[in-house]
């Protein structure tokens, strides 16, 4: 049977997930709090896990509104010749530095993090998790992670349309969907922090916690800039997969971390609940 969050999970070394150091996550801490005692009829699990799915959602409607933005701020970027006047110049580096050895590698290695090998990596991260810890917290916060980073794929690829960089500058197999942002990118930066976030709560050594962060820090920098290398797409398609993706993991870190200051207060709260009820 998984069980739910436990205390020691509550933390990422030293750092108390349910303290809230700055004014707005002491904000947004005492507002999830309200929320979850006016659902404590639910009991602890019931109430923390409604502020997770509102805040989810909130912070969706939220980095739904960023991508529009982000179009936005795109199209002027495109138009100052700012940001995007890197683009060529990168690919055409990327192009001098290809052979037919190294393009297959990063061949195999960018197909990691495409529509079928991220989500299959995903999920077996997923299943590793579950089994090892006997834990449902990272089926409940990888669906979520996975549902948000695919919606913000499709709608900035709706929004903006930007054709991918010539074929004859790209290595096949060639893609034809829409270019910003990069898909890989994005999704990779969404589940990789993800998974770190859910694997630093169980590691207790520093050096522990900062080699699960290079790694994941290595793994999303590197299928970024594979898409370049490829001339699959522009480096704006994947700065903003990058930008884009970390919002999506502080929305559902943040979530989460509510979560458990909920349940917390919640749990902690019910004694003298029950011990003003037993006196009236």
């Amino acid at each position: 049977m998984l069980h739910d969050d436990t205390p020691p999970e509550e933390r990422i070394g030293p750092r108390d997930l349910t303290a809230w150091p700055t004014p707005v996550g002491r904000a947004l801490a005492r507002t999830a709090v309200v929320a979850g005692r006016g659902a404590a009829r639910l009991g602890s699990w019931g109430a923390a896990n409604l502020v997770l799915v509102l805040t989810a959602l909130a912070g969706g409607l939220v980095v739904v509104g960023m991508v529009a933005l982000t179009a936005q701020v795109y199209e002027s970027v495109v138009e100052a010749d700012g940001l995007a006047g890197l683009d060529r110049p990168v690919l055409d580096a990327a192009v001098g530095l290809r052979s037919s050895g190294l393009d297959h590698a990063v061949t195999l290695y960018t197909d990691v993090g495409g529509p079928v090998g991220m989500p299959v990596l995903a999920l077996l991260a997923t299943l590793v998790m579950v089994i090892r810890w006997r834990s449902r917290t990272p089926v409940v916060l990888m669906v979520i992670a996975a549902a948000g980073s695919l919606a913000m794929t499709i709608a900035g690829k709706d929004l903006v349309a930007r054709a991918r960089p010539p074929q004859a500058l790209a290595v096949p197999p060639f893609e034809t969907s829409p270019s910003f942002p990069s898909g890989h990118t994005l999704n990779a930066t969404v589940l990789t922090g993800v998974a770190v976030y859910l694997v630093l709560r169980r590691v207790e050594s520093r050096r522990g916690r900062v080699a699960v962060v290079a790694a994941g820090v290595a793994f999303v920098l590197t299928m970024g800039l594979s898409r370049v290398f490829l001339g699959h797409h522009w480096l704006t398609d994947v700065v903003a997969g990058w930008a884009l993706g970390l919002a999506w993991v502080a929305v559902v870190v943040t979530a989460h971390r509510l979560r458990l200051t909920v349940r917390k207060d919640v749990h902690e709260s019910a004694p003298a609940v029950q011990a003003r009820s037993a006196t009236q």
